[in-house]
């Protein structure tokens, strides 16, 4: 596994910390008047979800990960586990669904997930940016409702509460974005 310094660790990088896998969520770039130049790294465990500060030097050498994307299709969910299958191989495997987090309403049958592995275990999924959901509870349009960026709340056909704009209606298709969570557009 190549090694990098402390100072080209990016958001999104995968490094071996501690004896640990570990994602960086954010990283800030120090240069103090007195010393040396340092990253200031937000730290998640892919494994059980802690975080931790670190800061690296430029000097410093961290080990990077790399980790292995493989697409798989949602099949079933089953005792609190998700069940997906290789499109490739058609093996199936398991993941808990513990895996995505507050994402999980948002999987629908036979939608294909990149699963990121490493030593074949799963370490983290992805959803596809949007997905396509139907409005099944909201407040009917007012006429002259016209305020700038007026929002109403709507529940969606998997139960999620998202804010749309007033002109969407309910029982329609709007497209929305599974890493904000948010209203993005019609369908």
């Amino acid at each position: 596994m190549p090694k990098i310094n402390g100072n080209e660790i990016r958001p999104g990088n995968v490094l071996e910390h501690n004896g640990g896998l570990w994602a960086a969520v954010k990283v800030d770039h120090v240069k103090p008047g007195k010393g040396g130049a340092f990253a200031q790294v937000e730290l998640r465990n892919l494994r059980n979800g802690s975080k931790l500060n670190e800061r690296f030097r430029s000097a410093d050498k961290v080990e990077r990960v790399r980790l292995e994307q493989k697409d798989q299709q949602f099949l079933y969910e089953s005792d609190g586990m998700l069940v997906f299958m290789d499109a490739e191989t058609y093996e199936q495997i398991e993941l808990p669904a513990e895996l995505l987090g507050e994402r999980r309403p948002f999987l629908q049958d036979g939608m294909t997930i990149v699963v990121e592995f490493h030593d074949d275990e799963a370490l983290n999924a992805s959803l596809p940016q949007k997905v396509v959901c139907k409005v099944v509870e909201t407040e009917p349009v007012v006429k002259g409702q016209t305020a700038a960026n007026s929002f109403k709340p709507a529940i969606l056909d998997n139960g999620v509460k998202v804010m749309v704009p007033p002109f969407v209606g309910q029982d329609e298709d709007i497209v929305v974005n599974t890493e904000t969570m948010d209203y993005s557009e019609r369908a």
